[in-house]
């Protein structure tokens, strides 16, 4: 191609503050020809599926990764042979083969670090760790200096003076290896040594696939780490995951990968339940009419082709509670110790997906009528049965539904979404004996859990919150006298 150079697409931030994201498919191969918008591949984020589109025309030459594995935000993921002079300047240094622009690097590290956008990188590891080398005494900075040099290409030579310059201690901080946090996390994670590790990233850098070689070297005595050809990491890196429980036997024992979704679940799981103090309370309520309505509402013209089920009642029933008491709709600002009332409600519903729970929501629910409501409720779960929930439909939740009765489950003690006061779990749906008007009738009986952030919500208000959805969803017509 004449006239022609190569650009390097990054891996850009698709959410907010993202940091990695999983390689699921490409839809390119090299030599294939490419357009402006084009989609080249699906990622997967710790927050959903992301289908990626290539931002220029040309042609692929190099996919730098393969399916399944997991990039740091900033990496080139593919190199693109385009017409027309050089590339821009923020791809001019692509973040994996960039030893040659390291002298420019540091005075950028504070802005680098930043979430990026596409065609942006961020600093390399090395360059990071250049406040590290400082040493008190001549001889540890004559080591330090020789070890930079060596790791910069100037050969092994510059090293050997520092040897006799103290005994061993000054040279050990700068022989740390290179890698970065993550790297780090997970070496300590799966109990690797970054020392014994055999480094195949730039200037020496430890990478993921390298600490996984390690592992699987580890756990087949015959094969050793060094005799592993240079370029087998990154080739083998969905390989090497499975062969980490290589010595338990097969057939008792299935080892799963935590990443994307499922690991970000877990993380906020836990922040949350180390950081609110929960309280739950229950309630049984006959709704015996609210599904009389929901029958009903099947039939009326204006919501025809609308998903109508006792979620659409519950969740109108909670946002009548919310307008009632509106401080449960809040959350709570650990720096500035203020609480946050919102005048709005974005309404979660928690969902199950193959990848995991999450839990889109819908903006501006309070302002929505029934058969709007209805809508997004069914765009909503289409969305995420596809695996196609954007990161924008999970960000700024206020208050969240999950039901644990389509699993046949009487109720449960919800954990809190991360941010939000409160979250209501809607029971199974049974036919029971209950008292009604005197008599033992058959009646569709649920129970309710609410689960609120004591900081801000305190008893009195959650039993009101509580007690108002159980009065609408036993008798509906409050949506009405309510409203």
């Amino acid at each position: 191609m004449t006239n022609a150079s190569v650009r390097e697409f990054k891996m850009p931030d698709v959410g907010e503050g993202l940091t990695e994201a999983e390689i699921l498919k490409w839809y390119v191969q090299p030599g294939d020809t490419v357009t402006d918008g084009q989609v080249v591949c699906e990622v997967e984020t710790a927050k959903a599926a992301v289908e990626l589109p290539i931002p220029y025309d040309g042609v692929v030459r190099a996919l730098h990764f393969p399916e399944g594995t997991t990039v740091d935000v900033g990496t080139s993921i593919i190199a693109v042979e385009v017409a027309g002079g050089a590339a821009p300047a923020q791809e001019e240094a692509p973040t994996a083969p960039a030893p040659a622009a390291k002298p420019e690097q540091p005075a950028e590290q504070p802005a680098a670090r930043q979430p990026v956008l596409v065609g942006y990188g961020v600093a390399t590891s090395s360059t990071r760790r250049r406040p590290r080398k400082q040493a008190q005494d001549p001889a540890a900075q004559q080591a330090a200096s020789a070890v930079q040099s060596e790791l910069n290409g100037h050969g092994a030579a510059p090293a050997a003076p520092a040897v006799p310059a103290a005994p061993a201690a000054p040279p050990a901080p700068a022989q740390r290896p290179l890698a970065k946090p993550p790297v780090r996390k997970l070496a300590k994670d799966l109990g690797v040594d970054l020392a014994t590790v055999t480094p195949t990233g730039p200037d020496g850098v430890v990478t993921r696939e390298d600490v996984h070689a390690a592992v699987a070297a580890a756990q087949a005595p015959q094969q050793t780490a060094p005799e592993a050809p240079p370029a087998a990491p990154a080739a083998s890196a969905p390989a090497a995951q499975p062969a980490a429980p290589a010595s338990y036997d097969s057939a008792r024992e299935t080892r799963i990968p935590v990443k994307g979704v499922r690991k970000a679940t877990a993380a906020a799981m836990v922040g949350s339940a180390f950081t609110a103090p929960h309280v739950t309370e229950f309630v049984t309520v006959d709704v015996t009419r609210t599904m009389k309505l929901v029958e009903e509402l099947k039939q009326d013209k204006e919501f025809a082709g609308l998903r109508v089920n006792p979620l659409l009642l519950i969740a109108k029933a909670l946002l009548v509670a919310i307008r009632r008491n509106p401080d449960i709709n809040a959350s709570w600002d650990e720096a500035a110790q203020e609480i946050v009332v919102k005048h709005y409600v974005n309404l979660g519903i928690a969902a199950a997906t193959p990848r995991g729970l999450i839990v889109p929501n819908i903006k501006d629910a309070h302002a929505r009528t029934l058969p709007e409501l209805a809508a997004s409720l069914g765009e909503l779960v289409s969305t995420a049965r596809e695996g196609k929930t954007s990161p924008s439909a999970m960000q700024g939740g206020t208050v969240t539904i999950t039901n644990v009765g389509v699993f046949g489950v009487d109720t449960g003690t919800p954990l809190l979404n991360p941010g939000e006061s409160a979250i209501l779990a809607v029971g199974a749906i049974k036919l029971q004996p209950w008292v009604h008007k005197g008599k033992v009738k058959p009646r569709q009986v649920t129970t309710l859990a609410l689960s609120f952030d004591h900081r801000l919500v305190d008893g009195e208000l959650g039993s009101k919150v509580l007690a108002d959805v159980a009065a609408v969803l036993e008798q509906p017509k409050r949506l009405i006298t309510w409203a």
